[in-house]
């Protein structure tokens, strides 16, 4: 199948595009930076997300992942910019899925506000979409990760005093490596045929932590 996927240049949106490469997907990423994949089944577009003159691609899944933490760009490009590229994408494409990747703290709000509020209105336009697209057998979801092993978190993660106190924040005591959230994209878009319009929370239990106090 010919995959889409935003973000692609590392973290969550590369571990996603090695996934389907290593399952023969043909795979086109855009990202602000120059591509990392060298694949033969790879093609990158060095593109912004918001751009009013996005190509006009073969797409049979779109994956949604970029974005960004910076609180004057968070709306704009994870909310608005989501929100153009994935219009684009369904104007020339029968899809067959379409994925986004929200945040954990869409749910508890525990980040900065205009990013919490741009990854809870990408959960509200996926259950949207899932109930405007259903009739035509596609399904549409978002994961919502809790902390992940990324470089943009090595300030928390090289940090021994931080990192210790954000595991004690979760039941399993770890973070999601972007490997097991590439596994649940995958899932989602090429082997479920009957989840939509589902949130799927993955953050090692730190939502349901709570300290009983009797």
């Amino acid at each position: 199948m010919k995959v889409v996927i935003s973000g692609t240049s590392r973290g969550i949106g590369k571990a996603i595009a090695l996934k389907f490469l290593a399952q023969n997907h043909e795979v086109t990423g855009f990202d602000l930076n120059e591509g990392t994949i060298d694949h033969p089944n790879y093609h990158h577009i060095q593109m912004d997300i918001r751009s009013n003159i996005l190509p006009v691609l073969d797409c049979d899944i779109l994956i949604n992942n970029a974005g960004t933490l910076d609180e004057e760009e968070a709306l704009s490009i994870n909310l608005l910019g989501t929100i153009n590229f994935t219009n684009h994408f369904l104007k020339h494409n029968e899809l067959k899925s379409i994925l986004f990747l929200a945040s954990a703290s869409a749910r508890n709000g525990a980040e900065f506000p205009n990013y919490c509020a741009s990854k809870g209105g990408i959960v509200s336009y996926m259950k949207n979409l899932a109930l405007n697209l259903a009739k035509k057998g596609i399904t549409v979801n978002s994961i919502s990760p809790g902390g992940v092993m990324t470089e943009s978190n090595n300030h928390i993660i090289n940090n021994p005093i931080l990192y210790k106190e954000v595991l004690d924040e979760t039941l399993l005591n770890k973070w999601i490596d972007v490997d097991e959230l590439a596994d649940l994209a995958y899932y989602l878009t090429v082997v479920n045929n009957s989840i939509t319009g589902e949130d799927i929370l993955i953050d090692n239990g730190e939502m349901l932590k709570s300290n009983f106090i009797w």
